[in-house]
Order: C-alpha cells, then structure tokens, then sequence
C-alpha cells in the first residue's frame, strides 16, 4: 500500500511547519502549501490522499476553496481553524468537507482523524474504481454495471430497483468486507441529513431484505448476502470482474 500523501494548507508558516514535521514522523508523505494556487499545482503534479486546509488563509478563505475544490476534485478535505462554532463547522460540511478540526488541536486527535478520513476515502476510492468495469460474476449471476442488467445462473433477467442497484455495486466493489449500515448508506450517497427512507438502518435492512429476494436462493438462510452479527452485511461470495 502507498504512503499516504497529504497537503498541508496554513499561512502561518509555524503551524505549517509543525503539522508537517508531525504528519512525517508518523509515516505520512506531508507537503506544505499555503495557498489555492499551490494546492492546485500539487494536485496536478502528482496523487493527494487528503488535504488539511486551514479556513483563514490570508486574503483566501478555506472554505470557499473547498467548495471550488469539490467542482472537480473528489480528494478528502479536513478543514482546520481556530473558529470552532457550529456554524462554522456546518459551513464547512456544506461544501463537502470531510472533516472539521478546531485550533488548538491534541496532534494524536489530528492524527487519528487523519487515519479514519483516509480509511473511508480508500473504501470509497475502491467503489469508483470498479464502478467503471463493465460485467461482475458473482455465485453464478453475471451484472452488467454499464447497462444494469442482472442475469441469474439460470439466463433469466431480474430486474432490480435503482436503489437495489445501487446496493448490489457496493456489495459488489467489497466482497467478504463486512460493511455497517452507516458505511452503506454513505456509499449510496445517503446523508444523514437527507431524506431518503433508505437512510435510516432500519431502511438499510429493508433495501438489503428486498436485494435478497432477487438473488438468494433463499432469502431466510442467505448464502451470498449474510448479515454479519455486531456489524452489519457482508457479501460472502467471491466476485469476478471484466471490462467488454
């Protein structure tokens, strides 16, 4: 696995120096920038797992430049500053940050929300990368992902919801991975916030029991979708795929 490379967006040349250094000593690949222009050079020259980015930033304001960011760029953002209300915070995850940390930080909380930040944005990351091959096998089943057709073992078309699509993707892009309810819906593109019935856990587990009566044999003693006790899902059936 690559080192994890982050960005390091402060103008206080102190902090700067000192979330850098502190980012290195824990196994981190930590590059210092102080600007949008700089972010924007770093993200072009090479992979950026994640980019801490202070709110006051000068003449520039972070959390316009996440918001800009997320036109076009899908990288993890924490946002750091010493404005800690919740309407600060709420501003930041409005634009699509990840992660909000308030000055002064302990370094091992920045730490360890560095590491559950960029723990999520890998299983996401894996998410879109298969989302781009074309045709899954599974227990028999063959998925087109680019048409959404499901073909069981027998030839026949099932036809699924979108929302059942949706699912059977993230199951699909993380066999044998137990999955929480929460991580599910996130990766349905589920908010809290939002409205959708699914977004719920009891409404996770109404979409999987659905999911489970078009590809179970049978759906009361699953074998490919299990519930994973104290978790939540698991898909326990190895999955091929292949570009056409």
């Amino acid at each position: 696995m690559p080192i994890p490379r982050l960005l390091v967006v402060d103008d206080d040349v102190q902090m700067r120096e000192m979330m850098t250094r502190f980012l290195q000593q824990n196994g981190f690949i930590a590059l210092p920038c102080h600007s949008e222009t700089e972010i924007r050079a770093a993200l072009e020259s090479g992979r950026i797992d994640l980019i801490l980015l202070d709110v006051m930033l000068g003449d520039e304001n972070g959390i316009e430049i996440c918001a800009r960011l997320r036109d076009g760029q899908d990288v993890p953002i924490i946002l750091v500053s010493a404005l800690s209300a919740d309407t600060q915070r709420m501003a930041g995850y409005e634009v699509g940050a990840d992660d909000y940390i308030a000055k002064p930080f302990n370094p091992d909380l920045l730490l360890a929300r560095v590491r559950a930040v960029l723990h999520r944005a890998r299983r996401s990351a894996s998410l879109v990368y298969r989302r781009r091959l074309s045709v899954f096998h599974f227990a028999g089943w063959r998925f087109d992902a680019k048409r959404n057709e499901v073909l069981s073992p027998d030839a026949v078309q099932v036809t699924l919801s979108q929302r059942e699509t949706a699912l059977l993707k993230v199951f699909l892009a993380n066999p044998h991975i137990p999955l929480t309810r929460d991580e599910i819906a996130s990766a349905l593109d589920v908010t809290k916030e939002g409205a959708h019935p699914d977004a719920s856990g009891r409404g996770i587990d109404m979409l999987v029991g659905r999911l489970r009566g078009k590809i179970e044999p049978n759906p009361k003693t699953p074998r490919i979708l299990r519930t994973e006790r104290g978790v939540g899902y698991v898909f326990a059936t190895d999955v091929r795929s292949e570009d056409v």
